[in-house]
C-alpha cells in the first residue's frame, strides 16, 4: 500500500514510518520540519518538506504518488502551550486536518489513521479508562483532537471514509536510531535522563499529595515501537465507511517516583529531585484499558517492563546527548 505519513520526521511518526516500510508498504513522509528532524526519516521513505494542511499541494502529491492511505501525526501537542495559544492550536491542528482531508477527498483516498490522545478524556471517572468513557477534554490540545475525531466520524457516515483514531497514553522509549528529541522537552522520562546526563540540574516532581500509593501522579507508559505496530494493524484493518477509536497503553500505571527510581537504576546516576506543587489539570491516575485494541486489532504491547522502556530511551539519549544534532 502507498502510505502518506504526515509528521513522519517526528518521534512516533518516524518509528511508524519504519514499521510501515518493514511491513512492505511504500511510504511518503510529509513534514515541515518545524519540530521534526530530517535525520529521523527512515531510509526508503521519500521526504517532502511541506505543510500537510495545504489541501492543493497534498491533493497533487497524493495523485502523483498514488497514495492509498494517510497516517496523520502532524500536530501541535503541548498541553500548556495550547492553553496559552488556543487559536494557534485550532488553526494548526483542526485547520490542518481539514486541509489534509480535503486533499483526501479530491484524490479519492478513503483510508485515514490519526494519532489521537488520552487527553480527550480529561480527568476520567473510571480507571483503567475504556473507550466508552465520557469525552471531556480539559485542554485546548485535547479539544482539538476530539474535534478532528468528530469530523472523521461525519466523513465516515456521509462520504465513506474509513478511519481509526488511536488514543495514546504516554509514549516512551526509543527504537534503534530513533528517539525523543523535543525542544522544549516536556515528557518525564527524557527529562529525567537529561538530568542523568548532566544536561539538567534537577528533576522536578509536580505534586506529592495525590491520592496514590506514594503521593505522585500515576501514568501508563507504552513503548514507541508498540505504538508503531498498532498503526500498521489499524491501517491494514480499515474498511470504507467505518470508523473506530482505540486506546493504546500497557494497562499498568507507574508513579512519577517509580519512574525516577527506575531511571536511577538504569543510568546509575545520582539524581537531585525537587518537589513542587501540582500542575493544574493533571489527573491523579491515567491508565488505559486497551482490551478493545487487543480484541479487534490483535494488538498487545510487547515491551511492558518499565525497565526495558527506560533502558531503550537511555541507549538513545546516552549515545546522542544532543539528539539528532549529535
Amino acid at each position: 500500500m502507498n502510505v502518506l505519513v504526515t509528521g513522519g520526521a517526528g518521534y512516533i511518526g518516524s518509528v511508524t514510518a519504519q514499521a510501515l516500510l518493514d511491513a512492505g508498504h511504500r511510504v511518503v513522509v510529509v513534514d515541515d520540519l518545524s519540530t521534526g528532524h530530517e535525520g529521523a526519516v527512515p531510509q526508503g521513505a521519500r521526504l517532502v518538506v511541506h505543510d500537510a494542511g495545504d489541501a492543493t499541494a497534498m491533493a497533487r502529491l497524493m495523485a502523483e504518488e498514488g497514495v492509498e492511505a494517510v497516517v496523520h501525526f502532524a500536530a501541535l501537542s503541548l498541553v500548556g502551550a495550547s492553553m496559552r495559544e488556543p487559536l494557534r492550536y485550532y488553526r494548526h491542528n483542526v485547520g490542518g486536518a481539514m486541509g489534509l482531508l480535503e486533499a483526501c477527498a479530491e484524490a479519492g483516498v478513503w483510508r485515514f489513521v490519526i494519532s489521537s490522545t488520552a487527553a480527550v478524556y480529561g480527568t476520567p471517572a473510571v480507571v483503567p479508562v475504556p473507550e466508552t468513557a465520557e469525552l471531556r477534554p480539559e485542554s485546548v490540545y485535547g479539544e482539538t483532537k476530539l474535534a478532528i475525531e468528530r469530523l472523521l466520524g461525519w466523513l465516515a457516515g456521509t462520504q465513506g471514509l474509513g478511519y481509526t483514531a488511536l488514543r495514546y497514553f504516554n509514549a516512551a522509549g526509543a527504537a534503534e536510531g530513533r528517539g525523543e528529541d523535543h525542544d522544549p522537552e516536556t515528557h518525564l522520562i527524557p527529562l529525567v535522563l537529561q538530568a542523568a546526563l548532566g544536561k539538567r540540574d534537577q528533576v522536578t516532581v509536580f505534586g506529592t499529595d495525590y491520592p496514590t500509593p506514594d503521593g505522585t501522579a500515576v501514568r501508563d507508559y507504552v513503548h514507541v515501537e508498540d505504538l508503531a505496530a498498532a498503526h500498521v494493524l489499524a491501517l491494514e484493518a480499515l474498511a470504507p465507511g467505518r470508523g473506530a477509536a482505540y486506546n493504546l497503553g500497557n494497562g499498568e500505571g507507574f508513579s512519577v517516583k517509580q519512574v525516577v527510581d527506575v531511571c536511577r537504576r538504569v543510568t546509575g546516576a545520582d539524581l537531585r529531585v525537587v518537589e513542587a506543587a501540582r500542575r493544574p489539570g493533571d489527573p491523579p491516575v491515567l491508565v488505559a484499558d486497551a482490551s478493545k485494541a487487543a480484541a479487534e486489532l490483535g494488538w498487545r504491547p510487547r515491551r511492558t517492563s518499565l525497565e526495558e522502556i527506560v533502558a531503550s530511551a537511555w541507549a538513545w539519549h546516552s549515545s546522542r546527548p544532543d539528539g539528532y544534532a549529535s
